[in-house]
C-alpha cells in the first residue's frame, strides 16, 4: 500500500527440543510464508536471508524493526508434543510495539507439505486484512503537513488500481517521486 510499509518474517525456536520433522518445519514455513505475501503487490517483504539473520535470537522487534527498516514483524515458534505440533505466529507493529494479530495453529504431524500449505494459506489469508487495517489507521495518524504526500500516492493509487503493466508503471514512478519528495 505505501512504500514504507514493509514486513519481515521471523520464527523464534530451539531446535535441541524438536524432532527433525518440527525442525523443518521452523525452517521451510517461514520460507513459504516469505513466498505468499510477497505475491502481495502492495506490500514489501524482507528477503529471506535478512530475515534469516535473526534464526534462533530473540531480538526486540523494535531493534528488527530498525535494523531492517521495516514497519511490521511476523514472528512465530514450533513446540511438539507427541504427534503434534502448535505453531504459533503474532504480526507485530514494530513502532507500537502492540500485536496486530495473534494465532495458534495445532495440527498432527502426518503430511509435513500439507501442513506447510495449510498454514501458509491460512496465515496470509488472516495478517493480509490486517495490514490494510493498520495502514488505514496509520495513514490517519499522519500530520496536516503529510496531505500533500497523500495526495501524491492517492493520485497513484488511481494507476495501480488499473492493473496493466503500463499503469503500474506511472504508480512506481509516482510513488519514487513522493518518497524523493517527501
Amino acid at each position: 500500500m505505501f512504500p514504507s510499509s514493509r514486513l519481515q518474517t521471523h520464527f523464534h525456536h530451539d531446535t535441541r527440543h524438536l524432532t527433525a520433522s518440527a525442525t523443518y518445519l521452523t525452517c521451510q514455513c517461514p520460507d513459504d510464508v516469505i513466498t505468499a505475501l510477497s505475491k502481495l503487490r502492495w506490500f514489501l517483504v524482507i528477503s529471506r536471508n535478512s530475515s534469516f539473520a535473526y534464526k534462533n535470537l530473540s531480538v526486540d522487534v523494535r531493534t528488527i524493526g530498525k535494523e531492517l527498516g521495516v514497519q511490521y514483524v511476523l514472528e512465530g515458534s514450533v513446540r511438539k508434543a507427541g504427534n503434534r505440533v502448535r505453531i504459533s505466529v503474532q504480526l507485530v507493529d514494530v513502532i507500537s510495539n502492540t500485536h496486530i494479530w495473534a494465532q495458534n495453529y495445532d495440527h498432527e504431524l502426518v503430511d509435513i507439505f500439507a501442513l506447510q500449505d495449510d498454514i501458509t494459506r491460512s496465515v496470509t489469508a488472516a495478517i493480509e486484512p490486517k495490514l490494510v487495517a493498520a495502514e488505514g489507521v496509520r495513514s490517519h495518524r499522519r500530520s496536516a503537513g503529510d496531505l500533500g504526500a497523500w495526495d501524491h500516492v492517492m493520485r497513484a493509487l488511481t494507476h495501480y488500481w488499473r492493473m496493466t503493466a503500463r499503469e503500474s508503471e506511472t504508480a512506481i514512478a509516482m510513488m519514487r517521486e513522493t518518497v524523493a519528495q517527501y
